[in-house]
């Protein structure tokens, strides 16, 4: 039995209005495999450095964006529990979630608790994931002094407003970037606001903790890394996770990766008591079982917040997957809070067939 899949194709370097729509049969699952009939998948920065052809390791054109994705299980292959078909799971695909269906491997499908809603649930996939690691894991908050400040660049985005809210759940102090218009929606998350467009940010950010932050999230990169380097505490740690300064900017998409690597590995060598460095969600992957059980774990802590009300989903929209381009223009626009996401629409949903 195969599936009739609609898929966003991503075809090239273009704008948004230049993504593609095709149909294609999807066969049936095989050895180890799920089909997952998709309800919700995100908008994230990936998406959008993908379509300018400078996402570090994306896939060569044409292929089907889509990071990850929350639906329910349709069928299963050899091997896999009958009883996975007919639940709601969540998977960190990087690219394909842009579909109505998509096989996945059974192993990297992870629960959704019972009531989430799909939408919310997906806002929380790859970026709860990327938060509570880079909190827990990689900055090990659960160190921090009482009464501890981090500074979030970009607390209004998908992972920032996630990191936000995970660090106050904790009892963390939040110092959060933004621009103007997204002030109020950073202090409904409990941080305290500062205008990134400011000429003296990082001389604002410093009078906010004098003595230094013990954590700063940075998912800017570029020349101004060395600001939030500066602003670590003794005994803190930066976390760089992106580049998102060299958006714009045309030439090799390794480079500006490779540069900052360079960056944060220098600064690791210095006698300063801080620490740098650079949080990617598919680090681990060469050890299979661990990555697995690692991401199983993590979703599954901030599902439970999702779940009993201590995180709010951060939906900026929900956009049906047909009107795609739309989405990608609203996700770019920076007018947002939170993560635009593509929902299914029933109508378009085609039965499989024999």
């Amino acid at each position: 039995m195969s599936t009739l899949t609609t898929e966003i194709v991503l075809p090239g370097i273009v704008e948004p209005d230049g993504l593609l729509v095709r149909d294609r049969e999807l066969p049936a699952p095989g050895p180890g495999q799920a089909l997952v009939r998709v309800e919700a998948s995100g908008v994230s920065f990936a998406e959008q450095q993908m379509r300018r052809g400078k996402y570090y390791d994306q896939p060569p054109f044409p292929f089907t964006p889509g990071y990850d994705l929350v639906g329910l299980v349709e069928a299963v292959g050899p091997g896999v529990d009958a009883g996975l078909a007919g639940t709601r799971v969540a998977a960190v695909t990087k690219t394909g979630g842009w579909a109505t269906a998509v096989t996945v491997d059974a192993a990297d499908l992870m629960p959704v608790p019972d009531g989430v809603d799909p939408a919310a649930a997906e806002t929380v996939v790859v970026n709860g994931v990327t938060a509570w690691q880079m909190l827990h894991r990689v900055a090990r908050i659960a160190n921090v002094r009482p009464g501890g400040t981090i500074l979030v660049l970009g607390a209004n985005g998908g992972v920032g407003s996630t990191l936000t809210q995970l660090a106050r759940h904790a009892g963390i102090r939040v110092v959060g970037t933004a621009s103007a218009r997204h002030h109020d929606a950073v202090r409904a998350l409990g941080a305290e606001p500062l205008d990134y467009r400011a000429p003296d940010v990082a001389a604002r950010a410093r009078a906010l903790a004098p003595g230094g932050y013990d954590a700063v999230f940075d998912h800017v990169g570029g020349p101004g890394i060395a600001d939030s380097w500066r602003l670590v505490r003794r005994g803190g740690t930066l976390v760089s996770y992106g580049t998102a300064a060299t958006r714009d900017i045309a030439g090799n998409a390794r480079l500006p990766v490779l540069v900052l690597f360079g960056r944060l590995l220098w600064w690791n060598l210095l006698p300063n008591g801080r620490r740098a460095a650079f949080y990617n969600v598919w680090a681990g992957r060469r050890r299979p079982a661990a990555f697995r059980a690692r991401m199983r774990e993590d979703l599954t802590r901030v599902f439970a917040l999702l779940a009993d009300g201590s995180l709010t989903a951060q939906v900026a929209a929900r956009i049906p997957l047909h009107r795609a381009p739309e989405a990608l223009r609203l996700a770019e626009s920076g007018t947002v809070t939170g993560k635009v996401v593509l929902v299914a629409d029933p109508s378009r949903v085609v039965p499989a067939t024999e």
